[in-house]
């Protein structure tokens, strides 16, 4: 299992209070959202049906251990996908599905509507260009800005992710700049065309304990100062806790539990997200680490039924069956306890 434990300082009573906000019409829906990926003889599923709604201003996390479709997740609704992977569902955004656009419909969603940071910002960015040309590349194609006037928007981006001296700064290529310093430039560049939806994939997890709550500052300010709603993918409880409004919890492929970030910490319905909890509340100094026994499913040979079982100590005969979602209120489940 690979679940960060690092954060957990997080989990206070007052970051589980956050109201989400009001779902009247969903910034994005999902709908049965499907990633096949084609291999030599065979089929190999890494998203089987996703559902999932954004309210405009919301924080949604997904979290899971690794391999649970966390980030195929946000790579598909952006198209974002190898050659080899085929897509089919729906992803709606302001009356578009965008899983239907072809390629050049899809840049003025990319980057303009739908931001993404990455999880590794060396890779992310260009290492032969220096960060103020890249920056300055957005702001051209997105927002229609040259010159002296992109150059003053790329410097005020800088300012407000806390990047001391941004003159100086939009001179320096990747390699020049610190883990901390890549990753605000990541995010400068997320927000400076405006999105509505900031798709993040794990963007603290290469970080120090210090610099990963600055971060969760930052992305947070931006949440509630530009009401731009977030998908933030981790693996990490401590900072569902601290950042999100809801939470899905992701495994094999399948969303297996849904709701509030209050709701679920306090009362989870489906095992998989009892054992997570379970596995951090037992690490405190002097306890014996919690771990789920055993380890996820392999996507070429999942188990007909719930992909929990083989792991799960509630198990019986009807789990060998396909689970159907199920639904209370806001809260949605797939188990049959």
């Amino acid at each position: 299992m690979c679940l960060s434990l690092k954060a957990k300082s997080y989990m206070t009573t007052s970051a589980l209070t956050s109201e989400t906000p009001a779902m009247t019409a969903p910034l994005i829906s999902i709908r049965n959202l499907r990633l096949e990926f084609e291999a030599p003889g065979r089929s190999v599923y890494a998203l089987r049906g996703i559902d999932l709604d954004v309210a405009p201003g919301e924080i949604l996390a997904i979290v899971g251990e690794s391999g649970s479709g966390k980030s195929v997740t946000g790579l598909s609704i952006l198209g974002l996908h190898g050659k080899n992977a085929r897509v089919s569902g729906e992803a709606n955004m302001g009356g578009k599905n965008l899983l239907a656009l072809d390629e050049e419909a899809m840049r003025k969603y990319r980057g303009r509507r739908i931001a993404m940071i990455f999880q590794e910002p060396m890779t992310a960015l260009n290492p032969v260009f220096t960060v103020g040309y890249q920056i300055l590349e957005i702001l051209s194609l997105h927002a229609g800005l040259k010159g002296e006037s992109a150059e003053a928007r790329a410097i005020q981006l800088f300012q407000k992710v806390g990047i001391p001296e941004p003159a100086l700064r939009l001179k320096s290529y990747p390699f020049q700049l610190s883990g901390g310093m890549r990753q605000r430039i990541l995010i400068a560049m997320a927000i400076a065309a405006g999105p509505e939806l900031i798709i993040a994939d794990e963007p603290t997890t290469a970080l120090d304990v210090t610099i990963q709550a600055q971060i969760l500052r930052l992305l947070r300010e931006i949440n509630e100062t530009e009401r731009t709603a977030m998908m933030f993918i981790t693996h990490d409880l401590g900072i569902v806790a601290k950042l999100a409004h809801r939470v899905a919890v992701m495994y094999a492929g399948e969303i297996v539990e849904l709701g509030s970030v209050a709701e679920i910490f306090a009362s989870p319905r489906h095992p998989y997200t009892r054992a997570l909890l379970a596995s951090v509340n037992t690490a405190e100094r002097g306890q014996k680490l919690n771990a789920i026994p055993g380890a996820p499913p392999t996507l070429t040979a999942r188990p007909a039924g719930c992909a929990f079982a083989a792991r799960c100590t509630l198990k019986e005969d009807r789990c060998d069956t396909p689970v159907a979602m199920q639904t209370d209120g806001s809260r949605t489940w797939r188990c049959i306890h």
